[in-house]
């Protein structure tokens, strides 16, 4: 489902990955695991497509991140360390806008938005504004826009970071729940 070979990548002179290689099967979970500036997230922005590689290549579901950048992304959930939310919508009114962006019908909007809240146990809050929620309950809404349109692959960037210990706990067991129908990668 991943398969990463020789990544690369240079800010200017100074190399942030170098030859990183990985494949990652279907259903199955990577954890990234290192100290701040060791690469996981520049690696993570590779495989989304945010950034290209000096060197290497990365394919997600057989599409290379690079050349077929947009079929490859179709595959792909991402949440990235600071999950870029509109404040001033609603939980629902957001689902629905990441919705429109994925080019989803807006039937498939309405269901997969009801699904996606109940998954991320939202249901409280579908219709609080996202400014007015909780740090765990803005990474929750992150995460259903992230699987809103049951892409094969999640990558998630420092889910947990932030979040008080119960959310904590909550959020790795639902992103362990989401391991089972997605290929995951995700770093701590």
């Amino acid at each position: 489902m991943i398969e990463a070979e020789g990544l690369t990548k240079f800010y200017g002179n100074f190399p942030a990955i170098e030859d990183v290689s990985f494949h990652v099967e279907k259903g199955e979970i990577l954890g990234f695991l290192g100290p701040n500036g060791a690469g996981k997230t520049t690696t993570m922005r590779i495989l989304t497509g945010y950034m290209p590689p000096s060197s290497g290549t990365a394919r997600i579901a057989g599409f290379d991140i690079v050349s077929d950048s947009l079929k490859a992304r179709q595959h792909i959930g991402y949440l990235p360390e600071n999950v870029p939310l509109y404040t001033e919508m609603t939980v629902r009114e957001y689902l629905s806008f990441m919705g429109k962006i994925r080019g989803m019908s807006s039937e498939r909007i309405v269901s997969r938005t009801n699904d996606v809240i109940e998954i991320c146990h939202l249901e409280d809050y579908r219709d609080t504004l996202i400014g007015k929620l909780s740090k765990g309950f803005r990474q929750r809404t992150g995460i259903a826009q992230a699987v809103l349109h049951e892409p094969d692959v999640l990558i998630m960037d420092e889910p947990t970071i932030g979040i008080d210990p119960i959310q904590i706990v909550e959020t790795r067991q639902l992103i362990k729940d989401l391991g089972g129908e997605h290929t995951l990668i995700l770093s701590t």
